[in-house]
């Protein structure tokens, strides 16, 4: 397994569960059987028995309708029960009311068929005790006679390459044979599903489409690991809701990476639960759906934000061929969609560099003076008087090492638009290189529309901003393969190091570590941290204030005051004796006022750090993934902004750089208003420290919340900071 992904397996392997993901052997009955059997088989114009019949008339091979109340279904015999059959079919279609499925299962089990679809609902989704007990005895069935179980409560699976259409639902059409670049859709709604294989319609190529429904047995992890390695299959789409043990995804998702499958992920159910909860900062900020999309990322997956951009995106890397530069050329005829694309490059972080000089003299003799011979190009709409003009200029650009991809935005449906897109797709295929179309009409499925979508060298998408989010996914997906060799995580502490902090961890006697405790068991991991002192009276104040240096900082330490600021227990820049004994005596007064009354170990001393950029890093505990790490723009701007990434620790500065880097306010770190620049390397090993901390420590802490670090030049320090230890 490739070392980015170790501790993507090692997660899958730790987290409870009955099984490892099913894989291709696992599911080829099921999933590319060679005999079916529809149990429930029915004459009745409507039933699920009869839709299945009928979508499975083009089925390349054996079909057999079981039901003992027939002799003749649809024009075919019709047998009784399944140990009837001139053979044992790979898979079993099971059309019958919920109260019948049971037995059919076994039947099919002590015929030793391979796989069952169910079609039935009414079971754990209704929350009924007796319909709970069920789905569990089929889930026991499947466990103790290997048999694969898909459903209940599902609408089907769809293998196209077989032209196997193992659904009740109606209207569904075969688009022919599956092209090379056909994407497989893994999905556990039903309904979108369906609605996903619509995009056939529009000329999406898919291989397959596979809905899971209750997942009593086989699930969507299964799914994704058995489409990675499905020949037919060059790319993966999932919609993806949640898992009671979603480590079963990840290590899925590890084996699509393993193959160089692309995985593009659309998460439903994106809410956070229990933030409330949270000690930190941390807490709130790295919440379920943060910890899912960390954990993606960690397994190699493309995360998209909408459900638009699904089939689109996957679709997109199911053609696309490996970059060969970070460039990317625009080609247009119209200079308001020039102007779209350079809007949205800037957005998702894309380079849109000039052409070499060779090449933009073809621009300079074929854009005229009122166009844009730059990129993004403008060719204007004399392409009219011009045909070729496109052509040229698209083909000088693809000619051109600066780019690896090029964009088309389709302003105008009309006839020519398909030939168009037949020039886009020659000049593709032979540059090497993809080409996405972006389509403005809103006649969505005007002229040209169809031959994007159709075309294995052009790309279309409906949406500039989508398209350059592919695009930004297609770049960010090459850099994991190429520094993922390279990107090893230090220990940072050896072992002696180690077992001394989690000592004091185990030792600590309270829910929440002090400021001074917290400070303590990070300098151990080689973490700057400011001087203090802990003092009990308004003169020792003042004499620890002259040795640590004027200006000064004043902070009750309590247990029970995570969020001094809140509390009114915190002085910052006291610049005389008087300064510091009038503060201590405020500073205390205020601690007294609290209620209930906090356990009060004094007052830290410290000097005024000077000012600099302030970043927050923290790390979670998450119940279901392990320690995260949290990166953002510190102090008052963590609440305010929510500017943070989100990785699953521990990350190597390699990646703590690169996070920074998928910061929207990362500008910030180059210096602002005269400011220092920060340096990002420093910065990166100390994120990279706090990480490797928080998964040395995982079964040890909850939360840690370091806010601020504060950051200029080389001086990076850590002035505040807070501990929450694990139950």
């Amino acid at each position: 397994m490739n070392k980015a992904h170790e501790d993507v397996a090692s997660l899958a392997s730790t987290t409870p569960a009955n099984r490892n993901v099913y894989r291709y052997a696992d599911l080829r009955r099921v999933l590319a059987p060679r005999s079916v059997a529809v149990l429930g088989a029915s004459p009745r114009a409507g039933s699920f028995g009869e839709r299945t019949l009928k979508n499975l008339a083009g089925f390349q091979h054996p079909v057999y309708a079981v039901n003992a109340k027939y002799d003749e279904i649809l024009g075919q015999r019709c047998y009784a029960c399944v140990a009837d059959l001139p053979e044992v079919p790979d898979c079993a279609f099971i059309a019958a009311n919920r109260d019948a499925v049971e037995s059919l299962v076994l039947e099919c089990a002590d015929a030793g068929v391979g796989g069952v679809v169910i079609y039935a609902a009414g079971y754990a989704e209704t929350g009924k005790e007796e319909r709970l007990a069920q789905q569990e005895r089929l889930r026991q069935i499947a466990r103790k006679r290997d048999i694969r179980i898909i459903g209940p409560n599902c609408i089907g699976v769809f293998n196209f390459f077989d032209a196997m259409i193992g659904s009740f639902a109606p209207g569904i059409r075969l688009a022919g044979q599956p092209a090379p670049h056909a994407v497989g859709i893994a999905s556990q709604s039903g309904a979108i599903g369906i609605a996903m294989l619509q995009a056939a319609e529009a000329g999406v190529s898919f291989s397959h489409i596979l809905t899971s429904g209750n997942s009593v047995d086989v699930d969507v992890a299964d799914y994704v690991a058995y489409l990675a390695e499905a020949p037919e299959c060059r790319a993966i789409g999932c919609l993806f809701e949640g898992m009671a043990q979603p480590a079963r995804m990840l290590e899925a998702a590890a084996i699509a990476w393993e193959n160089d499958k692309p995985l593009v992920v659309f998460k439903l159910a994106t809410g956070e639960q229990g933030a409330q909860a949270a000690m930190s900062h941390t807490g709130s900020l790295a919440g379920s759906q943060a910890a899912y999309a960390a954990a993606f990322e960690k397994a190699g997956a493309i995360m998209v934000d909408n459900y638009e951009a699904l089939v689109e995106t996957t679709a997109f890397f199911a053609k696309a061929p490996r970059p060969r530069a970070r460039g990317v050329a625009v080609a247009s005829t119209s200079g308001g969609a020039s102007i779209m694309a350079a809007d949205k490059a800037e957005v998702h972080g894309v380079p849109l560099p000039q052409p070499h000089e060779a090449n933009q003299t073809i621009l300079d003799e074929h854009i005229p003076e009122f166009g844009s011979a730059r990129n993004p190009c403008d060719v204007t709409a004399q392409v009219v008087n011009n045909p070729s003009s496109l052509g040229a200029v698209g083909d000088a650009l693809l000619r051109d090492d600066h780019y690896g991809a090029l964009i088309h935005p389709s302003a105008f449906a009309a006839d020519f638009s398909a030939q168009r897109m037949t020039l886009f797709n020659e000049m593709a295929l032979r540059h090497g290189k993809p080409v996405c179309i972006v389509w403005l009409p809103l006649w969505l499925d005007g002229p040209g529309a169809l031959e994007a979508e159709k075309l294995p060298g052009t790309s279309l998408f409906r949406s500039m901003d989508r398209c350059f989010a592919a695009l930004a996914s297609w770049h960010h997906r090459e850099d994991r393969r190429q520094r993922e060799a390279t990107d090893v995580v230090p220990s940072w502490v050896d072992d002696g190091v180690r077992q001394r902090v989690a000592l004091k961890l185990q030792q600590c006697g309270n829910k929440v570590l002090t400021e001074r405790e917290t400070k303590d068991v990070l300098s151990a991991y080689g973490v700057p941290v400011v001087e203090e002192a802990l003092v009990h009276s308004a003169d020792e104040a003042a004499v620890q204030a002259s040795r640590v240096g004027l200006p000064a900082v004043l902070k009750v330490e309590s247990p029970d005051l995570p969020h001094k600021t809140e509390a009114g227990v915190i002085r910052l820049d006291l610049r005389t004796r008087e300064d510091v004994e009038a503060a201590y005596e405020e500073v205390m007064a205020n601690a007294l006022k609290v209620e209930p009354s906090p356990r009060i170990h004094g007052v830290l001393v410290q000097p005024m750090v000077p000012p600099g950029l302030e970043i927050m890093v923290g790390a979670r505990v998450d119940p279901q993934f392990g320690p995260l790490i949290v990166v953002g723009l510190g102090g008052i701007f963590v609440e305010l902004m929510r500017d943070t990434v989100v990785d699953m620790a521990p990350v190597s500065p390699a990646r703590a750089r690169e996070m920074l880097a998928q910061l929207k306010g990362h500008a910030a770190l180059n210096g602002f208003r005269g400011s220092e620049p920060v340096d990002r390397e420093r910065l990166s090993e100390i994120i990279s420290r706090l990480s490797v901390f928080a998964a040395d420590h995982r079964d040890l802490i909850a939360e840690l919340d370091v806010n601020p670090l504060i950051c200029a030049g080389s001086r990076v320090v850590v002035v505040d900071g807070l501990i929450a230890r694990g139950s």
